[in-house]
């Protein structure tokens, strides 16, 4: 494919011809994109998520690949560059011939000057990708001493070798192909005078609320020269005629805001947003700008120490979810996809995501949408689970890395803390080298995270600094797994100890920002990837489909624990995600009774990189399983919560307001009977103050019979409403009766489908399910006996004229029952 140049800028997306460098095999690939996906759409691999297909893939990450594409630049006067960002990862880039790029980092953005290798007319542009299992083998075999790398997460070794994303070599949730591509820019633009390097902004609040905004404009040229550069700030927009010289010159403006409008996490206020822009001739640079101050609480008690952050002021009980890659493929990404993610994080009433560090740093759009829709970004920098070199040459990557992206993303509104890595200090612990010489790869580890944390003082001296996640504290290299009286936590005794749920209460944790329970993915999507003869837990597919080391056991053992059996493997399927959402439930609910004293509380994982089983709350494809209607419930900035007392004796039901008003609560108790019945136990109401826990009523166990259960629907003074109930003991000791669930469905005007669910009995977790990928205003809800719910199905596409969806109905009485 040949292109022209225009107005000197040629974008160069589209598509390439792709070969593999011993030319066995040729394909168009279209930019940004990946290799894999590219020979997937040529019909040269299976669709590696397919059954087993992973396993025949491999030889793709194995193979070095080339790209190619020829474009007409008629006039080759002036300087001429090529603009890349995440090119993944250890490519060359030729033009002509000419090696005008050698590249081995993902979350770095190149420009090379390539004026000395264009000729007049039609150029060939070449990048040839170096297999990063290749790559990875090379650099460790350099290395002065062994870096070991986490096995049990990455059957793809050596990843830790190189910048790029970690998971990519595999993970306890993601598929292992080593992919390869450009994600990102890809242009060749001529340099007329100047560009725009980088556009900073650094925010002064003074104590009369008027804000200055200073923004400092990096422009790069060749040669000296004089430039018009314009500043604006929505409506004031001023001209400055700058004098610049050869290599980069620094362009400072400051705007006074005098009566400024205040950028708040969703659910505290308005995210309110500024459009900054700066531009030359040739180029326009566009930022929104949330004006907030953030401070992280680290104050000693008698606990240990706080860890609160507090936003325009106000302390904030941070809820929310891990963020990891939106697909293991990038070509099946798109920002349409990601914005549903993200919505459906705020739907559920989260104001946090975390952007864990085995993935990318996301690009510019993610964290436009973030600040938008008022989702505070945790940001941690892409070290995960492995230990990593700290040669010269590397950490000097990682400092160019580092700059670069604090330089491009802390203008952000909602990035409210940058974090150096992901359990890197408590890798130092699983491996046998680490262990028998801790001194050593301690101090490895302190040079990576001391290059790190300089590159965020020196390019963004405000930002807020954590060394680790978890971390106890600066400097301090403890165990923030068990430990939690400082710092922020994470907290994975019930999985992968397998602990009892209660377990949860068993600790009080000031953050916990890694805790979670896994389920298998939703039954249609298993059927996109499994026949029907693999639906079974131990079929090899569903086994491969499953990357943590005895998560298949851990589920049907944790079932045995609450649970009586499921009858097949629908409903198993069915159970595994309420019992996550229970687990889940279990943590949130007793955590956040603890306010002030926790302040968050992000669950592992909000979403799926491809169709596993796995922690996440979303399904892959976005659709909502189980524990996200629940995480809804008691993610709700207001609700109640049954809380037993240790040894079972007594049950407090909780209230915890996260608003800034006092709220008052009305609560109506009853016992419901197995048969249904709703006998009234007694009502109550509470007042809970201003960003507040406080205990709502405490009940004698024995007031709830043996065989029934404890519950409560209530009704905040602000508008808001939930329910719920609580089982002292398990489920599997109820002798549940028939339900007798039946169910009507309605078309609507607006093409969506009104499900009227009726129980004659008590029905416990009912989840309505359709091959129709779409969304339900409720699920995982419970009925009594002659209560019905009035269900409204959404389809994700509007289905033709008089297609009615068909609805599966699970609740826990039909899980167990062969009836």
């Amino acid at each position: 494919m040949t292109e022209s140049a225009n107005g000197g800028v040629i974008d160069l997306h589209g598509e390439w011809h792709l070969a593999c460098a011993d030319g066995a095999h040729e394909a168009a690939i279209t930019l940004p994109g990946d290799v894999h996906s590219a020979l997937h759409a040529a019909g040269m691999i299976p669709d590696p998520y397919f059954g087993r297909n992973e396993e025949v893939v491999q030889w793709v990450a194995e193979r070095d690949w080339v790209i190619e594409r020829r474009v007409v630049v008629p006039d080759i006067s002036g300087s001429w560059y090529l603009d890349i960002d995440y090119l993944d990862t250890v490519a060359v880039v030729f033009v002509n011939d000419i090696p005008v790029l050698s590249a081995d980092n993902c979350f770095r953005r190149y420009r090379p000057d390539v004026s000395h290798a264009l000729q007049p007319g039609e150029n060939t542009i070449r990048i040839v990708f170096h297999s990063s299992i290749t790559a990875g083998a090379e650099r460790q075999a350099r290395q002065p001493f062994y870096i070991p790398y986490s096995t049990g997460n990455c059957p793809i070794p050596n990843g830790n070798m190189l910048r790029k994303p970690q998971c990519h070599f595999g993970w306890d949730w993601n598929i292992a192909i080593a992919p390869l591509g450009i994600y990102g820019t890809l242009s060749l633009k001529k340099l007329d005078p100047a560009r725009i390097e980088h556009v900073e902004t650094e925010q002064v609040h003074h104590a009369d609320g008027r804000v200055e905004l200073k923004v400092t404009a990096t422009i790069h040229s060749v040669e000296p020269a004089v430039v018009p550069i314009h500043f604006a700030l929505d409506t004031d927009r001023l001209r400055l005629d700058v004098g610049i010289s050869a290599g980069e010159t620094k362009v400072v403006h400051v705007f006074e805001i005098e009566n400024p409008r205040l950028w708040w996490p969703s659910g505290s206020g308005e995210q309110a947003l500024y459009g900054l822009t700066v531009d030359l001739p040739t180029e326009t640079v566009t930022r929104q700008i949330g004006l907030r101050t953030v401070e992280l609480i680290t104050d000693p008690d008698e606990a240990g120490s706080r860890f609160a952050l507090k936003v325009n002021g106000r302390e904030i009980f941070c809820r929310g979810a891990n963020w990891i890659p939106a697909d293991a493929l990038f070509s099946r990404s798109s920002e349409e996809k990601t914005t549903d993610l993200l919505n459906s994080a705020v739907a559920a009433h989260m104001n946090m995501i975390r952007i864990w560090g085995g993935g990318f740093y996301e690009a510019d759009w993610f964290y436009d949408l973030c600040d938008r829709l008022g989702l505070m970004v945790w940001q941690d920098f892409m070290f995960a689970c492995n230990l990593y070199p700290c040669t010269e040459d590397f950490l000097d990557n990682v400092a160019h890395e580092v700059e670069y992206q604090v330089k491009r993303l802390s203008s952000h509104a909602s990035i409210v803390i940058w974090c150096g890595d992901n359990e890197l200090v408590g890798a130092l612990t699983w491996f046998p080298e680490s262990r028998d010489n801790r001194d050593r790869y301690l101090v490895a580890y302190d040079r990576l995270n001391r290059t790190i944390e300089q590159g965020v003082k020196k390019t963004y001296p405000q930002g807020i600094w954590w060394p680790s996640s978890p971390a106890s504290g600066y400097l301090d290299y403890g165990d923030a797994w068990h430990a939690d009286g400082s710092g922020d936590m994470h907290y994975w005794s019930v999985w992968h100890e397998n602990k009892s749920f209660d377990n949860y209460r068993t600790v009080k944790p000031r953050f916990c920002s890694e805790f979670g329970f896994q389920s298998y993915t939703s039954l249609p999507v298993i059927e996109s990837f499994a026949d029907k003869a693999d639906m079974n837990i131990a079929s090899p597919v569903i086994e491969l489909h499953q990357k943590n080391a005895g998560g298949n056991e851990r589920i049907a053992g944790t079932m045995f624990r609450y649970f009586r059996f499921p009858k097949d493997f629908a409903n198993f399927v069915y159970l595994s995600q309420i019992q996550q959402g229970l687990a889940i439930k279990t943590a949130v609910e007793y955590w956040r009774s603890l306010k002030p004293h926790c302040m968050g509380t992000v669950y592992w994982q909000l979403n799926d990189t491809w169709p596993v089983a796995s922690w996440s709350s979303l399904d892959y494809g976005g659709s909502w399983k189980a524990m996200h209607y629940m995480v809804r419930r008691f993610f709700q900035p207001v609700t109640v919560a049954a809380i037993p007392s240790e040894d079972g004796s007594s049950i407090a039901l909780s209230m915890v307001n996260d608003t800034l008003d006092t709220v008052t609560i009305d609560a109506n108790l009853f016992v419901l009977t197995l048969s249904g019945e709703r006998i009234p136990l007694k009502s109550v109401q509470g007042d809970c103050g201003p960003d507040a826990a406080d205990l709502l009523v405490t009940l004698d166990a024995s007031e709830i019979p043996a065989d029934g259960l404890l519950a409560w629907s209530f009704t905040v003074s602000n508008g808001m409403t939930g329910e719920g109930h609580f089982i002292n003991g398990t489920y599997k000791a109820l002798d549940l009766e028939p339900s007798r669930i039946e169910t009507s469905v309605t078309p609507t005007i607006d093409g969506a489908f009104e499900v009227t669910v009726t129980s004659q009995g008590l029905a416990l977790f009912v989840m309505l399910e359709s091959a129709i990928p779409g969304r339900y205003s409720d699920n995982a809800f419970d009925l009594s006996a002659g209560e019905s719910r009035r269900i409204i199905f959404k389809p994700d596409t509007p289905l033709a004229a008089g297609t009615v969806p068909e609805f599966r109905i699970y609740d826990l009485y039909s899980c167990q029952s062969a009836d």
